[in-house]
């Protein structure tokens, strides 16, 4: 896991096309992003790198191959409710051929570390899925986050029902899962 780097761009743009597979699990449900969004998306982070804008690091970071530096994934984070101190998480792999190793297993405790100590005000980390998307249930539930809420037949992907899955963790659990490491 790392920041973002200029020449990370063009394979930035590739993988999150709206053409990719990944699109078919990370929130299916919502309006994809279309072309233009996704160029207009990479102009404003080109900008921000060009002006060493700080601010770009701080709620993403590139999920990269280490052995390659080629940028495979990206995790994220955003305030759910600031006035609660609650942020919520995600994590998208984008290249397939990198699906079913453990990579998200990797970055994901990597990066709750990181959130929890980039804001040392925050309270508790939530992450939502969707039922249909079984791989991110599994990775929640082996990272340690709790299952708080169950949204029956709140998603509706390709014509089918699904539940909207929420996890969560608090602080004081999180340092306590990983005292134990």
């Amino acid at each position: 896991m790392r920041c973002f780097k200029i020449e990370d761009l063009e394979d930035y743009y590739y993988l999150r096309h709206p053409s990719r597979l990944h699109h078919k699990f990370n929130g299916p449900y919502f309006e994809q992003e279309t072309e233009e969004q996704l160029k207009k998306l990479i102009e404003k982070v080109r900008e921000k790198l060009l002006n060493n804008d700080k601010a770009i690091h701080q709620k993403r970071r590139i999920i990269a191959d280490q052995e390659t530096d080629q940028v495979i994934g990206e995790v994220t984070c955003h305030w759910r409710s600031q006035e609660t101190l609650w942020m919520e998480i995600g994590i998208v792999v984008f290249n397939e051929q990198y699906w079913g190793k453990g990579i998200g297993f990797q970055a994901l405790p990597m990066w709750i570390d990181e959130v929890f100590c980039q804001y040392p005000e925050i309270v508790r980390l939530g992450l939502s899925t969707w039922s249909g998307n079984t791989r991110m249930v599994k990775l929640a539930e082996k990272t340690g986050l709790k299952c708080e809420a169950v949204y029956r037949k709140a998603r509706i992907v390709e014509g089918q029902y699904y539940d909207s899955v929420s996890y969560g963790i608090l602080r004081e659990e999180w340092l306590n899962l990983r005292s134990k490491d």
